[in-house]
């Protein structure tokens, strides 16, 4: 149940700090740090108890890399979605108590330039969790939050104005939730972000292997 717990309040916060900095006015250019700097902290206060994934596609990944029973991975994304959910309806309470600007829908003009942004993100996201926390050259590094944080940040820089720079689908049901990106271009988050886990963790296998 602690771990379960660990990942709704990290995916929570998560969420929350998207659908509040993206959607400020103020920083909304500042928003891909504030996101990193989220993901950054809440793995280091949660990494210990639940791995620290607030992603159903690193929960994925790591499911392929075989460091995460079928049971858990299935009951991480299912508190994971649970919790963006909860995070965009509060995100949205909060950002209208503030007198935010309207909260204007996302629509992908190019889905493929789209599906593509959204693979290489979470590929790149996958790739290095799998490498920074679940290899024993690895163990017990102190620098792997900085590693992921720093990823999803130069990931949200260079690539989320081409999708929105979900990388997550937590985030993408979040935002959709939230009225941030349009219902009907969830496919292009799940797709990208299912295939880039898939995809980074075969090839993890391929440079790195299966000897631990």
């Amino acid at each position: 149940m602690k771990k379960y717990l660990t990942e709704f309040i990290g995916t929570f916060f998560l969420v929350l700090t998207v659908v509040l900095a993206a959607n400020n006015p103020n920083m909304a250019a500042m928003a891909p740090l504030a996101i990193a700097g989220m993901y950054l902290a809440m793995i280091y206060a949660g990494g210990h108890i639940s791995g620290g994934h607030f992603n159903p596609a690193v929960t994925l990944a790591i499911l392929i890399r075989g460091k995460i029973d079928r049971g858990d991975a299935l009951y991480y994304v299912i508190v994971q979605l649970i919790a963006s959910v909860f995070a965009a309806a509060i995100g949205v309470f909060l950002h209208d108590c503030g007198n935010g600007a309207e909260i204007v829908a996302r629509v992908n003009e190019h889905a493929m330039c789209a599906v593509l942004a959204e693979f290489l993100g979470t590929f790149v996201l996958a790739y290095v969790v799998l490498n920074v926390m679940t290899t024993h050259s690895n163990a017990n590094n102190s620098h792997y939050g900085i590693a992921i944080g720093f990823t999803v940040l130069a990931a949200g820089y260079g690539l989320g104005g081409l999708s929105g720079g979900a990388f997550n689908p937590a985030i993408a049901l979040g935002a959709s939730v939230a009225g941030m990106f349009a219902w009907e271009d969830i496919l292009v988050y799940l797709i990208g972000n299912v295939l880039g886990a898939a995809v980074a963790a075969t090839v993890f296998h391929v440079t790195y292997g299966r000897e631990d």
